[in-house]
């Protein structure tokens, strides 16, 4: 695993000197990690629009001779990595046809299994002390990513921290972050395609030197170069959309991890919940 990491790694700490054609080589190696060792210079030229060339030129600025060194460096990992079995399996699908549950069913676990794979548990768990050492937490997203980040933080507050959900409406999220200060935090999504305000956002909140946590679906998405950490989540569809079904997993995840770091703060405010449910249905009486 610890191989896996590091050509990984040497990819992401290379991405933002790489000139644009190898950004691209360096996205399909990051995306098709475990299919490399079955391609040829030729096959990864012709799928990342690139020359041949620049594909070799690629693998030396990582530091390997050339794409041969590279490839087979990734094969001798291979072997180790994907002795770990998939956390879910799969639905047998072979003998269905047109079963659109079963088939959106397999795609989302599919996105699971990659997502639980993709993630550091060091970053993971960091992303939990950052929220747990924050004063409040503020979300944002646009679109779909909107919807989640409420759920976010509608899942803190329910465990018993501070949080709220930027809008992009009579304020924009620059002029909300203009309120935050060093001891918050920002949880910002950003999904194909990829919100420039988000983006922006981001941007705006690190040059600030706050803490920026991003939740995105490749290392090498535009937000993660503005945060702290980033979280992974393959997204992948059926539809021209992104599934949530692996970022539901997540969410739930950190607020479970946030809850059981800090028992006493979860239970309080499951106490103060349940006091004020009383007190509505007295009022309702």
């Amino acid at each position: 695993m610890a191989r896996y990491k590091k050509i990984k790694d040497r990819i992401e700490q290379s991405y933002n000197s790489l000139p644009k054609n190898q950004q691209k080589i360096a996205d399909f190696y990051l995306e098709n990690f475990d299919r490399i060792p079955f391609l040829n210079v030729q096959r990864v030229s012709e799928a990342t629009h690139a020359s041949s060339a620049s594909t070799v030129r690629f693998a030396q600025r990582i530091g390997f001779k050339g794409f041969s060194e590279l490839r087979d460096e990734i094969a001798a990992t291979l072997q180790t990595h994907l002795n770990g079995k998939s956390i879910f399996p799969l639905f047998d699908d072979s003998k269905l046809k047109q079963d659109i549950l079963t088939s959106v069913a397999n795609q989302d676990i599919s996105n699971i299994n990659k997502t639980i794979n993709a993630n550091e548990r060091e970053n993971f768990d960091k992303v939990i002390d950052l929220i747990l050492s924050s004063e409040r937490i503020f979300t944002l997203g646009l679109g779909i990513s909107h919807l989640l980040a409420k759920i976010i933080s509608y899942q803190l507050t329910q465990v018993g921290f501070f949080s709220n959900t930027f809008t992009n409406n009579q304020s924009t999220f620059l002029e909300q972050i203009l309120f935050m200060d060093e001891d918050d935090l920002l949880i910002a999504l950003s999904f194909p395609p990829y919100s420039k305000a988000t983006i922006e956002a981001a941007n705006f909140a690190k040059a600030r030197k706050l803490k920026v946590v991003a939740i995105t679906n490749k290392k090498s998405s535009p937000i993660t170069f503005s945060s702290d950490v980033s979280l992974i989540v393959s997204s992948e569809n059926m539809l021209y959309t992104n599934s949530f079904a692996a970022i539901s997993v997540l969410i739930n995840a950190l607020a479970t991890g946030c809850a059981l770091k800090n028992k006493s703060k979860a239970s309080q405010m499951l106490k103060d919940f349940k006091e004020v449910v009383k007190l509505q249905d007295n009022i309702i009486e």
